[in-house]
């Protein structure tokens, strides 16, 4: 085995184990602000989609980041097995994605409440997954 296969496999066996906290540390941040803002706070946290107000549960909330999460792992994955500088690309790529993203609650949040509760669980997740998921050796 080349010195190449066992530093990526090594840095696949021991990254996915933070990667996977990351996600799961995102989700249950999102979670935590809409548990502060929807049941203790009495907030009616909402969108409008078509012509229809949807309320947001606390369901909605985790698996919207656990699949932002995910998607987010696959990106970098694939990036590192492509790119020279995986952990800049997907930071760049993250962050324009994290920008655009912003534009749904803006947008589609019934009232200022829901709009600044629903900004606040973007940027969440969103920030959780540039800082987190590349790990520490974020020079590559």
């Amino acid at each position: 085995m080349t010195n190449d296969m066992r530093d990526i496999e090594t840095t696949t066996t021991a990254t996915w184990p933070g990667r996977a906290i990351t996600v799961a540390a995102g989700a249950a941040g999102s979670l935590l602000l809409w548990a502060v803002n929807v049941p203790w706070g009495g907030l009616d946290l909402a969108v409008r989609q078509g012509g229809e107000i949807q309320e947001i549960g606390a369901a909605a909330v985790v698996a919207t980041a656990l699949v932002s999460g995910l998607a987010a792992w696959g990106l970098l994955a694939l990036l590192e097995r492509t790119v020279r500088r995986p952990v800049r690309t997907y930071r760049i790529i993250a962050a324009v994605v994290l920008l655009i993203s912003l534009a749904g609650p803006l947008g589609s949040g019934v009232g200022l409440s829901s709009k600044l509760v629903l900004l606040g669980m973007h940027l969440t997740v969103g920030i959780a997954l540039i800082a987190g998921l590349p790990g520490r050796r974020s020079c590559r």
